[in-house]
């Protein structure tokens, strides 16, 4: 009879372990977390089969002469895209110049000197600035400075014109992540460093930034790799060249200028094999591009911190 005692309480335990394990809560939890993981790996495959596809596609067409020759003319052999390489750089270049003081400073101001009034407004034109077509951006900017270079007789497609278009789509990502940046530091820090004596400027420069440098790095980030695969914008505002881009004198500066996402975009539609090759080089190579500017600001990060 004692010996019962403890199988009777085991089972009961046994019981009550399946009885817990199976309940509408917990079946619930279970079923949802493999849904989410479901979901996940699902996100994952076109990321994976877009890469997978341009590796493949490009690593064929990829060799040293690629970097450092001209685009060959329809029906001929080799050639490169090193022009367009150096031209995609110069205007990405150009575009951060201007695009991230000018959104650093701004979300500053949002976030540390304006009023509620005027920060939700800034804020609700930030947010309609992101979702204009990048296609509009290039008109702005054709309009802007293209016909302002015709008008003066300076020129007229240039990669000036190209860094604004790409600055204007730049702007919005880099206000935006720096203002939630700067948001995220707590208010403990800039109390404290006022407490120490600190203006509010020396507060701003010398801990708010500091604090919030990561998140305006990955933000940054992010902004490059939008423009770096810009092609709406460049058609209108820089176009194309099959030749070097020439930075001095001034006057052979505004001219045309190839970029890499204009020159898939042309060779992918021509009929010709070596050119379309050419164009899956040029997309792994701006792929590439994305990911080294993602890894060098991770690195930067890892440093500051």
């Amino acid at each position: 009879m004692p010996e019962s005692i403890p199988e009777t309480a085991n089972s009961t335990l046994t019981s009550g372990n399946l009885h817990r394990s199976l309940s509408p809560r917990t079946l619930f939890n279970e079923v949802m977390t493999a849904l989410a993981f479901l979901c996940g790996a699902l996100a994952l495959i076109p990321l994976l089969a877009v890469l997978s596809y341009v590796a493949i596609q490009g690593f064929s067409s990829l060799n040293f002469s690629v970097f450092t020759e001209l685009p060959p003319p329809p029906m001929s052999q080799g050639g490169g895209f090193g022009n367009a390489i150096a031209g995609t750089l110069i205007m990405v270049g150009i575009a951060a110049a201007i695009a991230v003081p000018v959104g650093v400073l701004a979300a500053i101001y949002l976030t540390e000197f304006s009023d509620p009034h005027t920060v939700r407004w800034i804020r609700f034109a930030t947010n309609v600035l992101s979702g204009v077509p990048s296609i509009i951006a290039g008109v702005f900017a054709y309009g802007i400075v293209v016909l302002t270079f015709v008008g003066l007789k300076w020129g007229s497609y240039s990669p000036i014109a190209g860094g604004v278009a790409l600055a204007v789509l730049m702007l919005p990502i880099i206000v935006r992540t720096t203002d939630e940046s700067l948001q995220l530091v707590p208010s403990e820090m800039r109390q404290a460093a006022v407490g120490l004596g600190a203006t509010k400027f020396q507060t701003v420069w010398g801990v708010v930034l500091p604090a919030a440098l990561p998140a305006i790095v990955t933000g940054t980030t992010l902004a490059v790799a939008r423009a770096s695969g810009e092609t709406a914008p460049l058609i209108f505002t820089a176009l194309f060249s099959p030749f070097w881009p020439q930075i001095w004198p001034p006057q052979q500066f505004i001219a045309p200028t190839a970029s890499l996402a204009v020159l898939v975009y042309n060779f992918a539609i021509v009929p010709f094999k070596n050119q379309q090759q050419l164009a899956w080089a040029a997309s792994l190579i701006l792929v590439l591009m994305v990911l080294l500017t993602s890894i060098i600001s991770r690195w930067a990060i890892r440093q500051r911190s």
